[in-house]
Order: C-alpha cells, then sequence, then structure tokens
C-alpha cells in the first residue's frame, strides 16, 4: 500500500495490493450478475453489512476475480482512508482505457 493523503483516492492493477486492501477490511471478491444482459458479471467487493440495490453477490474464488478482473482490462480505484481520516470502503472498478 502506498502512503496517500487521507481522503485521496488511488488506483492499482496489482492482484496482492488489491487482495491486501480487502481483506484488511474482512471482505471478499463476489460478483452481480449485470442488469443489462444475463451473461456477463459485474466484479464486487462483498461487504458483509452492505446494504445492496444491484442484486444479491456470489463469493468468487481470487482466482475467478484476477481471471475476469483481467479479461476485462480492469483498474482497481480505491481510497485507504477517508478525509476524517477512518478507513474507507470506497472503491470503484474502471476501465484501464480511462
Amino acid at each position: 500500500m502506498s502512503d496517500s493523503d487521507p481522503g485521496e483516492s488511488q488506483t492499482t492493477t496489482d492482484h496482492q495490493e488489491i487482495r491486501q486492501w480487502v481483506e484488511e477490511r474482512g471482505d471478499q471478491p463476489a460478483y452481480v450478475e449485470s442488469t443489462e444482459s444475463g451473461d456477463s458479471r459485474l466484479l464486487r467487493i462483498d461487504f458483509p453489512d452492505q446494504d445492496d440495490d444491484e442484486g444479491i453477490p456470489d463469493d468468487i474464488s481470487w482466482d475467478e476475480f484476477f481471471e475476469t478482473f483481467e479479461e476485462n482490462d480492469l483498474t482497481f480505484l480505491y481510497q485507504d482512508e477517508t478525509s476524517e481520516g477512518d478507513t474507507s470502503y470506497f472503491n470503484k472498478f474502471v476501465s484501464s482505457e480511462d
């Protein structure tokens, strides 16, 4: 993990860094079926206490998670701490082309 200012977002494609960030928060990789087409999966990080209006996430293995991550040429956008210095759970998957 890199040292950053509280509240600052970072990006990475490093599998170890992503896994460490997720596991430090007691979370795990998951997916939900795309609402646009039934044959595509949207990667998610499954937070146990999170209300979900996008469907119930299905947990997946790290191998399956990173295979999908690479196939879709994604980058992990995340925040280590909030601007108040608390642990942040903010994350998002974005296209590496952006």
